[in-house]
């Protein structure tokens, strides 16, 4: 299996080629087992995996729990290896919903106290805002966040769904590592505006979504039931006649895995990973199973040939619907 390294921009840490977004083992895609989550994040870490991602906000800190445990149980060499990704700023209340973003020095500060205790760990590998506060200067929030860097609580600063202008000012402030954003075969936005700022500024991506929330994973169907607490139930893509038109995209691309004898999230993956080195895909896998199946998408070579023909088969732009209700969609960075 391919164990390649890529570097989070010319600032970040060398991770492996995918890391693991851990945000599904505890919220929003419906009930997961802490058990087999946990085991996972160790079967990652044994497979040469070191990007373990987070949020303070995911089911209120239950994430940072997790994530913190799971550090906690693996053989010391894993752990030693390990990398955090943290976000923060997102306001929830006891009912779970969701309120602003608070991106305040005095705030940044705080979470990040309540993220080392959380995780059990001295410090933070990369911390990034969750989206930018629209009423805090981006420098201000990244200011705060290179203070920490400073005194050894924050090893490196990362940026998730800002816009050109933000990222710009960022690195303006301080050296940033990456941006985190949403980038899959059908979610293709940031080829426009995005990457090639961060290119430019040598920021590295980490893309989360590359699966589409398990809509291109090839396991989806579209009489599944969805649970009241789970994303996709209020997500426009998963809705009546934009799911139909995106499974038929799914189909397309599975017609492809067949010929190469791959499964349709390898193919999703691959396409990612082709994008760039300076890309690294975070996927979200919560069993070892389907942990298993993402990384071997690292031994899947999508030649000249493959990827014109899934260019043919999804085109940009070719799915129903935006990535998030229309609520949420004034607090991204791209248009979509």
């Amino acid at each position: 299996m391919t164990t390649h390294i890529r570097t989070l921009g010319t600032t970040g840490p060398r991770v492996h080629a995918l890391g693991l977004g851990c945000m599904g083992m505890s919220a929003l895609y419906g009930e997961a087992d802490r058990a087999e989550s946990i085991a996972t994040v160790h079967a990652a870490l044994d497979a040469g995996m070191t990007l373990l991602d987070t949020g303070d906000f995911y089911a209120m800190g239950h994430n940072e729990m997790l994530v913190g445990e799971a550090l906690r149980t693996a053989p010391a060499d894993l752990r030693d290896k390990a990398l955090t990704s943290v976000k923060f700023g997102a306001l929830r209340d006891p009912a779970g919903g969701w309120n602003a973003y608070d991106g305040r020095p005095q705030a940044v500060k705080n979470f990040a106290a309540y993220s080392l205790q959380r995780l059990g760990v001295d410090h933070i590998d990369i911390y990034r805002i969750a989206r930018v506060d629209p009423d805090v200067p981006i420098e201000e929030t990244v200011g705060a966040i290179a203070e920490l860097v400073e005194q050894g609580y924050v090893r490196h600063i990362g940026l998730s769904e800002a816009s050109v202008d933000n990222i710009r000012r960022a690195a303006a402030t301080a050296p940033i590592s990456d941006l985190q954003i949403e980038y899959a075969i059908i979610t293709r936005d940031i080829e426009r505006e995005i990457l090639p700022t961060t290119r430019e500024l040598g920021i590295g991506i980490t893309a989360y979504g590359v699966l589409s929330r398990g809509l291109i994973s090839g396991h989806f169907t579209s009489d599944r039931q969805l649970g009241a607490g789970d994303f996709r139930a209020f997500s426009p893509r998963f809705q009546g006649d934009n799911l139909r038109h995106n499974l038929d995209l799914v189909e397309a691309l599975r017609k492809i895995a067949d010929e190469k004898g791959v499964t349709v999230a390898q193919i999703a993956i691959a396409w990612v990973l082709s994008r760039g080195d300076d890309i690294v895909p975070l996927v979200g896998a919560r069993t070892r199973e389907r942990l298993t199946e993402s990384l071997g998408a690292l031994d899947v070579t999508l030649d000249e040939a493959d990827l014109a023909a899934i260019e043919e088969a999804v085109p940009a732009g070719a799915a129903a619907g935006t990535r998030y209700p229309a609520a949420q969609m004034s607090h991204l960075g791209t248009e979509h």
